[in-house]
């Protein structure tokens, strides 16, 4: 097993807190019930592509509600996945007509660039309509519950994080290689038959390829567990369409202020993004939250994030406490970031997260 190199990974599978707050995840990754994605393709849609975007929204809400029972019925039992006859038209094929009418005028994003990338107009993601990929392979660095997880990083990305470690990928400075959904899919199926516990969908960033992803799972034919792995930057109508297709929301909490989120990451609103979008997580999915401590941000960032955990999600909720940081790219342009994190600094974020009340979180 893959787990061997990461004892915590084998370890993590007896974790009581973990397996609370993850419960139906962990039933996913050890088929008990299916991933999210394969209900979806079962569920019936009535719409034809004459239907006006606002009448395709409508049918979705419907769903959405109509998902959820389903789900509950066939992880009870009551009904089981494969009596269910797979129908003309799907849940999962009404996300996939209102993501491509998204991208007549873009919005995936908080930014709501409003370009048409069909006509091979580009936003701030830079994204087109081919999803591009960096790299596939299972990945043995991500939280003991997913490794190995499956990795795909995807070129392109929503935000300008000065420190990230990423630049390459999310900044296009890689050329990558061009998917079909089809030949995405295989990809997928191959991590999950090598072993892995789910799909980790990143990059850069996840958002503004939700169309091709969406599509591409259509094509995917094993049980395994959508992990959403987002910078939370996302706009409401793409957090619409990942509700019944993620499994778990892999989601940053970023900063405590939209001040420090536009000097660092030039993303105004980011704050009331990225908390609309942590519950709407909570309502629709299941969540393991990274907080990535940045030098000198403790009081105005990791604070306040941690706090608004606790009060609005819940002290359960699985929180990653992050001391990864190290200065990359142009994190020199911000004097504070020119430096790793202190002793004094990683004892001080552990404090302020006992101080919380958050009792299953992770460092």
């Amino acid at each position: 097993m893959w787990a061997i190199w990461r004892p915590d990974a084998r370890a993590v599978l007896k974790d009581k807190k973990a397996r609370a707050s993850l419960s139906r995840y962990f039933d996913v990754m050890e088929d008990d019930k299916p991933a999210r994605f394969l209900i979806a393709k079962k569920l019936p849609a009535n719409f034809n592509n004459n239907n006006s975007l606002t009448k395709l929204w409508k049918i979705h809400d419907q769903l959405t509600e109509e998902f959820y029972r389903l789900e509950k019925e066939i992880d009870s039992r009551q009904k089981h996945l494969e009596e269910l006859d797979a129908p003309e038209k799907s849940y999962l094929d009404l996300k996939i007509e209102i993501a491509s009418r998204i991208l007549k005028g873009c919005h995936f994003c908080t930014r709501r660039c409003g370009f048409n990338r069909l006509k091979g107009e580009l936003g701030y993601c830079k994204c087109g309509t081919q999803i591009t990929v960096s790299t596939i392979f299972e990945h043995m660095g991500e939280e003991p519950e997913l490794v190995p997880s499956g990795t795909i990083f995807t070129l392109g990305c929503t935000l300008r994080c000065l420190h990230c470690q990423n630049w390459a990928i999310s900044q296009w400075y890689e050329k990558g290689d061009i998917f079909s959904p089809e030949q995405l899919a295989r990809s997928v199926e191959r991590l999950r038959r090598g072993g892995c516990r789910n799909v980790n969908l990143v990059g850069g960033e996840p958002t503004p390829w939700l169309q091709q992803w969406l599509e591409t799972f259509k094509h995917v034919n094993v049980n395994v567990p959508v992990v959403w792995n987002s910078n939370s930057y996302y706009s409401e109508e793409t957090g619409k369409l990942l509700a019944g297709f993620v499994d778990v929301y892999l989601l940053d909490f970023k900063y405590g202020s939209n001040e420090c989120a536009k000097k660092i990451s030039d993303a105004p609103g980011y704050w009331e993004a990225c908390t609309r979008n942590h519950l709407y997580a909570k309502k629709y999915g299941e969540l393991i939250i990274r907080v990535l401590v940045l030098p000198e941000h403790l009081e105005c960032c990791t604070k306040n994030i941690l706090n608004w955990i606790a009060q609005n999600l819940g002290t359960w909720v699985r929180t990653n406490v992050m001391f990864q940081y190290r200065p990359e790219w142009r994190a020199h342009e911000i004097p504070e970031l020119r430096r790793r994190l202190t002793g004094g600094e990683r004892e001080r974020a552990i404090g302020l997260a006992k101080g919380a009340g958050l009792t299953n979180f992770i460092t």
